[in-house]
């Protein structure tokens, strides 16, 4: 069992350390929000008044915040307080590939090793150890981390720093374009009078399966829109893609359509729904 550090308590926050603390570590945690670290607690969570207080003793220190900038103010604050020597911190944050190479360089100029480690399968995957942990990085950082990044999930090295986040973007690509297909597939059995909630069931076996059509087209059938990871997130999110896309001159036309569908619903006030409410931008027809 190893301390940890852990900066960044929301759903994915939360997620985690209940899954660390479950497995024996002891986890130092901070938030910006006080109510997170009290509901933290709960779980085995040592609160911590500042970032450096959390990595203090921890060999491990994990972000998870939801911006680049964010990424950058945690990381900057922990060099400046002389918090990282010896340590390895893991951004499990989706985050904007220079600012991973310019933090992946602070932190070793700070005399410690850093991971990009961004994630896949939102927080109840988290909890359950069961994430896709995409990772980039120096081999024998990988190697002194993957005790403990495996009892979150399937860590696989993708390569150097930034191939981690290179990796989640495509990731996001698949994803998100399938939120808003499984959206439309929605429409398409109401409006021919088919039980929708069969349909995942029905197409398990098919080539027309994901796990977005297993865990998100339920959702959408139930209307069931509590975030399980908010729609702004997910709009950050394709934004990244997009500009890393438009740098690579690369042709990515149904990215764009999901991104304009993220676009709309966060600017209708839906930002705090989960992407699972992208459906609400599509008419609700009668089975004809």
């Amino acid at each position: 069992m190893v301390d940890v550090g852990f900066i960044g308590l929301g759903l994915m926050g939360a997620g985690f350390t209940k899954r660390l603390t479950a497995c024996g570590h002891r986890v130092v945690g901070y938030d910006l929000d006080p109510a997170r670290m009290a509901e933290a607690q709960g779980w085995g969570v040592v609160p911590a008044a500042t970032p450096a207080e959390a990595a203090a003793s921890a060999g491990l220190v994990f972000v998870c915040v939801t911006t680049s900038a964010a990424v950058r103010d945690v990381v900057l604050g922990l060099v400046a307080a002389d918090g990282l020597s010896g340590k390895t911190l893991v951004d499990v944050s989706t985050t904007e590939m220079a600012i991973t190479k310019e933090m992946a360089a602070a932190v070793a100029g700070a005399g410690g090793a850093f991971l990009d480690a961004p994630v896949s399968g939102g927080p109840q995957a988290a909890e359950a150890g069961t994430l896709a942990i995409m990772l980039g990085g120096e081999e024998a950082t990988v190697e002194a981390a993957q005790p403990v990044l495996d009892q979150l999930g399937l860590a696989t090295h993708m390569g150097g720093t930034g191939a981690g986040q290179a990796t989640k973007l495509v990731n996001q690509a698949l994803c998100l374009t399938n939120y808003v297909v499984c959206a439309e597939g929605l429409r398409l059995a109401e409006a021919y009078g088919v039980d929708a909630s069969r349909i995942p069931a029905a197409l398990a076996p098919g080539l027309g399966n994901s796990a977005v059509l297993q865990a998100v087209f339920p959702r959408m059938v139930a209307k069931d829109y509590a975030p399980q990871g908010y729609a702004r997130q997910l709009l950050k999110d394709l934004e990244l893609v997009h500009e890393a896309t438009r740098a690579e001159h690369l042709a990515m036309p149904m990215l764009s359509q999901a991104l304009t569908m993220f676009r709309l619903m966060v600017s209708q006030g839906k930002s705090e729904l989960d992407g699972a409410g992208i459906v609400t931008l599509l008419p609700e027809v009668g089975p004809h």
